[in-house]
């Protein structure tokens, strides 16, 4: 039903005449205005026109995200390392509108023609796509160690106090929703041990290796020989001085590059974990076909990475695009499938671990409330905010099966059709 929008309106009152159903939760302005219920558990508190400006401009979860790592909005009643359950009730119950021409005139003139200049963005914020092209081709050596650093290179001592002792950023796998996050890291993995049927005396090639937990435990747990390769200068010199502090240095080398500079082959095993989300999809078929040349006849190949529940191109959402992951993308793991195949890999196994990610992005959020205090110290208030921002949105995604995490086990099958798997999975 159209509403008849004047000059006074405040800013509650223009903001809850939006939604179809009303405010889920209470809003309060800078105007001295509020809407919604006014026993509701918890309360998103605009505090300044810049804040409005953020969200008239940028319409959406990137407007509210300027506005919420900048301070300018805040989350009552939920704490800032982990707002999973106000942004639960957001989800389920906020439906916006489209107001009519007459109505959207009215709104912008009742709110402050001079809210449509956009504030320049917090500093946290990386370049539209568009924008990043002065940075090199996407996915290019140059681009994607760009956007690496980004996202990696915030703070090791950050990354310390939200992914615990493993210094594991993926998924992690649990016996029991009651299993502590050491012990499900410990068990992924065990998993993807089984998966290459790590045995001593193999050689095991892990491309993305990030802080190292997977070449250290396949050389501690199966005296494996492993090379792991990181695009992150911080995450190489973390995991090189792990790797001395496990006792496994004359099993493993860490080496700060791209894994399209390895050049050594014939390996036995190797492992992507969490890589495939960066590289883009067009690029399958080149990571495919390069891994499978890393391989020796009979090698496997586990890869494990975020996948979206159907194959359909989707855009990355603006927050995450600008705040989190640039460049990155998703699709189903009937693409990662398709395109291994295509690169002469037998696929032989393909799990999908959704529910495992969701308990592990809990976790993760629960450590960054934890320690919220020393993690502000290390980084920057704005900057925690984003990930505990990021990681409960994330962990929604995963319980709505809006993202999925799919674990795929290839072969390199040799010239006589075997390829050592057995009969059936023995893990």
């Amino acid at each position: 039903m159209s509403l008849t929008l004047t000059r006074t309106m405040t800013i509650s009152e223009a903001l809850d005449s939006l939604l179809r159903d009303g405010l889920p939760v209470r809003f309060t302005a800078y105007d001295g205005s509020s809407a919604g219920p006014a026993d509701a558990p918890f309360q998103l508190e605009l505090r300044n026109e810049r804040g409005l400006s953020y969200m008239m401009t940028a319409p959406g979860d990137l407007g509210l995200a300027r506005a919420y790592v900048s301070g300018d909005l805040e989350m009552v009643g939920v704490p800032p390392g982990d707002p999973y359950a106000l942004l639960s009730i957001l989800q389920d119950h906020t439906r916006f509108r489209a107001p009519s021409p007459t109505e959207l005139i009215s709104l912008l003139r009742a709110l402050g023609l001079s809210h449509l200049v956009p504030p320049p963005p917090p500093p946290q914020e990386h370049l539209p796509r568009w924008r990043r092209s002065i940075e090199g081709l996407r996915h290019s050596l140059s681009r994607d160690a760009a956007v690496i650093e980004h996202h990696y290179d915030v703070s090791n001592r950050f990354y310390e106090m939200v992914l615990g002792p493993s210094m594991a950023y993926t998924c992690a796998v649990y016996p029991s929703p009651q299993a502590t996050l050491e012990e499900a890291q410990r068990a992924k993995f065990a998993l993807v041990a089984d998966k290459l049927g790590l045995a001593p005396g193999q050689r095991l090639l892990d491309v993305g290796c990030g802080w190292g937990g997977m070449v250290i435990h396949a050389a501690r747990e199966h005296g494996v020989r492993g090379l792991g390769v990181t695009l992150s200068e911080a995450q190489a010199a973390w995991a090189q001085e792990e790797v001395v502090r496990a006792g496994v240095e004359d099993l493993v080398e860490i080496r700060h590059a791209d894994y399209r500079e390895v050049t050594e082959s014939d390996f036995d095993a190797v492992s992507s974990i969490g890589l495939t989300e960066h590289i883009g999809v067009s690029h399958y078929p080149a990571y495919f076909e390069f891994l499978s040349s890393r391989l020796r006849p009979g090698g496997r190949l586990l890869n494990h990475s975020i996948t979206r529940p159907h194959n359909r191109r989707v855009d990355t959402g603006a927050f995450i695009d600008r705040y989190v992951f640039p460049d990155g993308e998703l699709t189903g793991s009937g693409r990662i499938i398709t395109d291994a195949q295509d690169a002469g890999l037998e696929v032989v196994h393909s799990e999908n671990l959704r529910p495992h990610y969701a308990l592990t992005l809990r976790d993760w959020c629960a450590n960054l409330q934890a320690n919220w205090d020393a993690c502000v110290a290390e980084v920057g208030e704005a900057t925690a905010r984003v990930w505990g921002l990021y990681m409960a949105g994330s962990r929604l995604a995963f319980e709505r099966n809006n993202i999925q995490l799919h674990q795929v086990l290839a072969l390199r099958t040799d010239a006589s059709g075997s390829n050592g798997f057995g009969l059936q999975p023995h893990w």
